[in-house]
């Protein structure tokens, strides 16, 4: 059955996601449409990590449109069906699969998702503002978000999908929440430029 998990969202509001199906040490990620290609089309970057390295198995349900994963004969670490599941829950999200990898090598990396509107109720021309505010000419905007913050950044229509360790997801999240709420990308690259100091010096 589906789980469903509540997610406190920038406006303090409580949403669910649904999470990855759990029957019997199974995991299933739903593939929608916009992301079949591109799963056809990477399918061996994403099936080899999850054989060799989690020593899981791994198919596309074609009838159900999921990606199943399941224990392997070898798989002594049943947390490696999380790790395996959370890694192709980020590339159907619309991250690159050398970003989504990352979440196999290190333990304090996660996604966290919320919309445009959590932060505030934009429609129709606003809304398209918005969201070419957070992408940039070119797409320099979030490129810089990314650096600053050490983060992935996916903008899927009004949705936002960060990955990255918590404080650093913190960071993007308040400069993505300034530039929705009108913010100049000035004055936000300056503050992006300070968290950023802080983070190398944290390092």
């Amino acid at each position: 059955m589906d789980v469903d998990v509540q997610v406190i969202s920038t406006s303090g509001e409580r949403t669910k996601i649904k999470q990855p199906k759990i029957e019997n040490d199974v995991r299933k990620v739903f593939v929608p449409r916009s992301r079949q290609s591109a799963l056809k089309e990477q399918w061996m970057k994403i099936f080899t990590p999850v054989v060799d390295q989690l020593l899981l198995q791994i198919r596309y349900n074609v009838k159900s449109k999921q990606v199943e994963l399941r224990l392997g004969p070898e798989s002594k670490n049943p947390s490696n069906l999380q790790k395996g599941a959370d890694f192709v829950r980020a590339f159907i999200l619309g991250f690159e699969v050398e970003d989504a990898l990352a979440l196999l090598r290190l333990d304090d990396l996660f996604i966290e998702s919320f919309e445009v509107n959590d932060v505030k109720m934009l429609k129709g021309d606003h809304l398209s503002r918005a969201i070419g505010r957070l992408a940039g000419k070119g797409g320099r905007t979030k490129f810089t978000l990314e650096n600053s913050t050490k983060t992935r950044i996916v903008l899927q229509d009004s949705k936002i999908h960060i990955l990255g360790n918590y404080k650093s997801i913190q960071h993007a999240k308040r400069a993505v929440s300034h530039l929705i709420l009108g913010s100049p990308a000035s004055k936000v690259y300056g503050n992006l430029r300070t968290v950023a100091g802080k983070i190398s010096e944290r390092i």
